[in-house]
């Protein structure tokens, strides 16, 4: 049985595992600058930064889903999804189907106007998924960014 939960700061080290796992799969291990005590201080501190949920398949922890808040001057609250990450021995198995339908949940349930992420547009089983959610995807806006 798959049960969805909050994380806890116990988490990070799975956390960062996952996220080493998902940079691997991205074809971008280099990549990764976070640590363990950033992921802390970011999400367990004063003022957090995200919210994280961890999928659980029989008491152990395989997958995660990392959010937080993003403000649209025309919706409001948007909860935008970063990663949703399930461990490569456990998908295919419809976990990623049952968290993602919890955030999809909890973003309605917790008043935000919309569940956001992106997907790269190389990764078909990805957009397949997302597919079956009815999602919506948009040709007009490219991602932008400035290093800082």
């Amino acid at each position: 049985m798959i049960h969805i939960r909050e994380a806890t700061p116990h988490d990070i080290p799975l956390m960062m595992e996952l996220i080493h796992e998902l940079a691997l799969f991205e074809k971008a291990p280099e990549e990764v600058v976070m640590t363990e005590d950033a992921l802390l201080k970011d999400g367990f501190g004063e003022s957090p930064s995200y919210i994280c949920f961890i999928a659980e398949f029989e008491d152990k922890a395989i997958g995660m889903a990392l959010c937080y808040v993003r403000y649209s001057t025309w919706k409001g609250r948007v909860l935008y999804l970063e990663d949703l990450i399930i461990k490569e021995a456990y998908r295919n198995k419809g976990i990623g189907s049952m968290v993602f339908e919890y955030l999809i949940s909890f973003a309605k349930n917790s008043g935000y106007h919309r569940l956001q992420w992106q997907v790269l547009d190389w990764n078909q089983d990805a957009i397949r998924f997302y597919d079956r959610f009815h999602a919506q995807y948009d040709a007009e806006w490219l991602n932008a960014w400035v290093e800082s």
